[in-house]
C-alpha cells in the first residue's frame, strides 16, 4: 500500500502503532499493532492532531484496525467526545477504517460510526488500504 503514496512522513513508529502522513493527499493514518494502553491509544491520535496544529492540513484520515486489539470504552468515549471534535475543528473532512470486522471491532466501529454521523462527516469501513484510500480521495 505505501508504494502508492509518495513522500510519506513518518510521525510515530512504536511497537503499538505506526502513524504516517502524506502532504500531497493531506492524509494521515494509523496502523495499529495489537493491544494498546490508554496512553498509547491517545498518543497515536494526539500525534496527528499536534502535527495538524503545527500547520499541516489533515483533511483525510484512516485507521487500520486489522491488527488492533480490543478498544475499551474509556478510549472510545475519549475519541468520540474529545478527539473527533478537535480533529474536525482542525480541518478533518473525511475518515475511514480498514477492518477485518470481528465481533469486538464491529461493535467499536459501529459506536464510532454513530459519533461521526453526528458531525455529518463522510465515514466508511473498508476491507483494504486501497479501498479506503479510494473512498477518501473521491470528491
Amino acid at each position: 500500500m505505501e508504494k502508492e503514496i509518495d513522500n510519506i512522513v513518518k510521525l510515530l513508529d512504536e511497537e503499538y502503532a505506526e502513524v504516517n502522513y502524506s502532504p500531497e493527499m493531506q492524509l494521515a493514518w494509523i496502523k495499529w499493532k495489537g493491544n494498546v494502553s490508554v496512553e498509547q491509544y491517545r498518543n497515536a491520535f494526539e500525534t496527528i492532531y499536534k502535527y495538524a496544529v503545527a500547520g499541516n492540513l489533515v483533511k483525510r484520515f484512516y485507521s487500520d484496525t486489522r491488527e488492533q486489539g480490543v478498544v475499551g470504552p474509556e478510549n472510545r468515549k475519549w475519541f468520540e467526545k474529545e478527539m473527533l471534535p478537535k480533529a474536525i475543528d482542525q480541518g478533518l473532512e473525511k475518515a475511514g477504517v480498514v477492518s477485518d470486522a470481528n465481533v469486538f471491532k464491529r461493535y467499536y466501529l459501529n459506536m464510532i460510526l454513530k459519533s461521526v454521523n453526528k458531525f455529518n462527516m463522510p465515514f466508511k469501513i473498508c476491507g483494504s488500504d486501497e479501498d479506503v484510500i479510494a473512498f477518501l480521495m473521491e470528491d
